[in-house]
């Protein structure tokens, strides 16, 4: 019997070996970290299906984006949560909205962590759903103005970039892993669903046509909406497209392996990173997750 070539074992057998000829790092500055905020003040309200993340207030919020950048951590994902609630969603793009707020005062706190706003409407809308309701259907050309002052509203703000969630980010699925989402920012649909205006899970040649549409319309980064379960679709984007690509790992990914870690049925810190990494290795250039502090924190300790 021939003497084999190439014996894979030995380059696993010890951890500096592993780790020199690794083929995917994670780092810190890879995260987005979502922050959800909401009017007040001395305002750390848990959200009770996402363990370890709270609605804040803006003086609250002003703390995680210090500890954010601190960690290296480059941009945080602002979410907000209005005071009241109308059928067009106003606060969404008023001048003194929450997130309006808040943008305002992290630029002035932390010039240096780049800010990004979601541009949606289900937050701030009272039936729940992202965009203008007539005769109990959801019409998409007259929300598309909304989303524009939305757009516009946080850009005069200060906002360093705007994520256009609102009926579609370039590929966003009409998913069953933002429930945890829907409780957080009190924007589940109060009738029917949003599978009109979000993708299919089934599709993927869709997603490639919604991802040329945003390119063609200017994009600068284009995003896959949720990440797991869609990491097909992330590695297509990736070698189709010359542009950076971001991928959530949205409320129901953080939330079933914290779940199991509390419960003890899975090492939670080695399921984050082996998911973490998983998203990187399809070829998202951009991780948006709520372990994006615990990550960078086990980073940091050598111990990813």
């Amino acid at each position: 019997m021939p003497y084999p070539l190439y014996r894979p074992r030995r380059l696993r057998e010890s951890p500096l070996l592993r780790k020199m000829v690794r083929e995917t790092a994670l780092r810190a500055d890879d995260f987005m970290l979502p922050l959800f905020t909401v009017h007040g003040r001395g305002v750390r309200e848990p959200i009770g299906s996402m363990p370890g993340q709270y609605r804040l207030s803006i003086d609250e919020l002003l703390k995680e984006c210090k500890d954010a950048a601190s960690m290296g951590i480059p941009a945080v994902l602002l979410f907000g949560l209005p005071q009241d609630k109308d059928p067009r969603g106003s606060e969404a793009y008023a001048e003194d909205g929450i997130i309006q707020q808040a943008v305002r005062a992290v630029k002035d706190t932390i010039p240096d962590l780049l800010v990004v706003t979601d541009v949606c409407l289900c937050e701030y809308t009272s039936h729940g759903h992202c965009g203008v309701v007539e005769d109990g259907r959801i019409k998409n050309d007259p929300t598309l103005d909304l989303i524009a002052r939305t757009a516009l509203s946080h850009a005069e703000a200060g906002a360093d970039m705007v994520a256009p969630s609102d009926m579609t980010y370039s590929a966003k699925y009409a998913s069953a892993f933002y429930g945890p989402f829907r409780e957080a920012a009190d924007s589940a649909p109060q009738f029917g669903d949003r599978r009109s205006y979000q993708m299919d899970p089934a599709n993927v040649l869709e997603a490639m046509r919604e991802v040329a549409l945003d390119v063609d319309e200017g994009a600068d980064i284009v995003m896959v909406k949720p990440a797991l379960p869609y990491l097909d679709v992330v590695a297509r984007v990736k070698a189709d497209f010359g542009l950076p690509v971001a991928a959530y790992s949205v409320s129901g990914e953080y939330a079933m392996i914290r779940a199991a870690g509390q419960l003890g049925w899975l090492d939670e810190e080695r399921a984050m990173l082996e998911a973490l990494t998983g998203i990187r290795r399809a070829g998202a250039d951009i991780i948006i997750t709520y372990f994006a502090k615990d990550a960078a924190r086990l980073l940091e300790q050598g111990r990813a």
